[in-house]
């Protein structure tokens, strides 16, 4: 019997007629996604090398060594390196990490896109001032917001500064260093900025700075902050500008990309996460010496140089600003926990950036 053909189709001499297509069926279009790996193993696979390429798996590696020596020697020799008790896992790692971290990572998105900031500790004391002023005026949850918004405007009015006068970054942050610790010297004077009796209340302490066991609530701020921090930059258009700005910008405008108004964005980021530490540190020390703060600049800047943040932009992930943080505190706990004299922190610091720097550098191939 002959084939049945749809009589609309056309026939061509030569040539097999193309099966016809049963009625459930639907044809589909090959996608770029379908030739990603859909196998565990190869998603884990292809998430390694992310990380790798990125500076994040080796200072992850770097970290969980270290880790695991310091908890191996405190559990061995528990007096001398009391590195698993109590005090020490939530008086000092629960509340010195997280606010390095956020900050951490306002200051390696800022250096993913490309630009720096050396105002971050003059930030963090003029929006502590302003948090407890504030607060002791009404109370600390509008304190807490007046002082985030004064460093997201900072940080646009930096932003805007380098932007349009196209000043190099660092020339300019410096000079809004020098302006901002003495404005939060006009506003509150020499002695340190303290909570009115009731204005920090038990809630408040809660929230800010709970101790809850081993850990303290700062540590919860930290993971949502960074998770949020996460999606932001890997899995939003923002972060893929961002990467794009500071990788190459010229190629960025030549794809529509606004460099100029995703540096600024940049900016305003920082200047959010400088808030929200601020007012971490202050919930946690109850008070804020004007020009006291500005070691948090160096801090900042050596966490994300060495979670993995390229020096010339484009490269940075927020896991490793936050291990990079989270290795610079350990460290620095581990030596004074060792009763090391206290400039071999300095020293620490200053050889951890170098020894960064060069090693992103030398990584930088991995990314591809």
């Amino acid at each position: 019997m002959a084939n049945i053909k749809n009589p609309t189709e056309p026939v061509v001499s030569g040539q097999l007629p193309t099966p016809a297509l049963a009625m459930d069926e639907v044809p589909t279009r090959r996608r770029l996604a379908d030739s990603k790996p859909t196998t565990f193993s190869g998603r884990l696979k292809e998430n390694l090398y992310y990380l790798r390429g990125r500076g994040a798996l080796e200072i992850g590696i770097i970290f969980v060594v270290i880790l695991v020596a310091f908890s191996l020697y405190s559990a061995v020799s528990p007096g001398s390196f009391p590195f698993l008790s109590r005090e020490n896992m939530s008086g000092v790692l629960s509340q010195s990490i997280p606010a390095l971290a956020i900050l951490a990572i306002g200051v390696g998105v800022l250096m993913i896109c490309g630009e720096f900031d050396l105002s971050v500790g003059a930030m963090i004391g003029f929006a502590g001032v302003v948090f407890i002023r504030v607060a002791n005026q009404t109370d600390w949850i509008v304190g807490m917001l007046a002082a985030i918004a004064c460093t997201v405007v900072i940080g646009l009015l930096n932003g805007l500064i380098v932007v349009y006068t196209r000043i190099p970054s660092f020339i300019a942050t410096l000079g809004m260093s020098f302006f901002w610790t003495g404005a939060s010297i006009f506003l509150n004077g020499l002695t340190p900025a303290t909570f009115n009796p009731g204005v920090r209340t038990p809630e408040a302490v809660n929230v800010l700075a709970g101790d809850y066991g081993y850990f303290r609530s700062q540590i919860v701020w930290m993971v949502v902050i960074g998770v949020a921090a996460w999606f932001y930059l890997h899995r939003h258009k923002a972060g893929n500008k961002i990467y794009a700005v500071g990788g190459n910008a010229a190629a960025a405008a030549a794809v529509s990309i606004k460099p100029l108004a995703v540096r600024l964005q940049a900016f305003a980021f920082l200047g959010l996460m400088v808030g929200l530490a601020s007012v971490l540190i202050v919930g946690r020390t109850s008070g804020m010496q004007p020009g006291t703060t500005d070691d948090y600049t160096l801090l900042a800047i050596a966490a994300a140089v060495v979670g993995g943040c390229s020096l010339t932009g484009g490269r940075g992930t927020v896991i490793g600003m936050i291990v990079g943080a989270a290795l610079i505190m350990i460290i620095q706990n581990g030596l004074i926990l060792a009763n090391a004299p206290g400039f071999y922190v300095q020293l620490f610091l200053g050889l951890a950036i170098v020894i960064a720097a060069v090693f992103n550098k030398f990584m930088e191939g991995k990314a591809s």
